[in-house]
């Protein structure tokens, strides 16, 4: 797998993070309410918090860019209280369960960077089908 940090799949995940970012913004349900959506949320983050650590490890020179996808993604979301607390708790998970089981990057690193990039495109589409107006 290239180390390149503009792959279309990246670009395209990145798309339709920001897509979901806007459409996702209801500030109409209280505070620590959980959203339908809030599971699918949840494992997105996770996600990302994978990609910040593997795409790291594998040279990929993106600095903080995954980190300030889930930035953004909480920014337009705005959870409070334990919304927000999972959802953080999301991306901490992905990042520090693969930086348990991987130290440097191999093989079998560019293969999860890869199904977590699909799995994370799935999940914006359908969020992105599901909830946007």
């Amino acid at each position: 797998m290239p180390r390149s940090s503009g792959t279309p799949v990246t670009k395209a995940l990145l798309a339709v993070v920001i897509l979901i970012s806007a459409f996702l913004a209801t500030p109409a349900r209280p505070q620590d309410a959980a959203a339908l959506f809030d599971g699918d949320l949840q494992r997105l983050a996770e996600i990302l918090g994978t990609l910040h650590y593997l795409r790291g490890i594998c040279g990929c020179k993106e600095g903080a860019k995954w980190r300030n996808e889930m930035q953004a993604l909480i920014d337009a979301e705005i959870p409070s209280g334990a919304r927000r607390a999972r959802m953080v708790a999301g991306f901490n998970r992905g990042y520090i369960g693969f930086e348990q089981t991987y130290r440097t990057c191999t093989p079998a690193a560019y293969v999860a960077i890869r199904l977590h990039i699909e799995e994370g495109l799935k999940i914006s589409r359908d969020l992105t089908d599901r909830y946007a107006n």
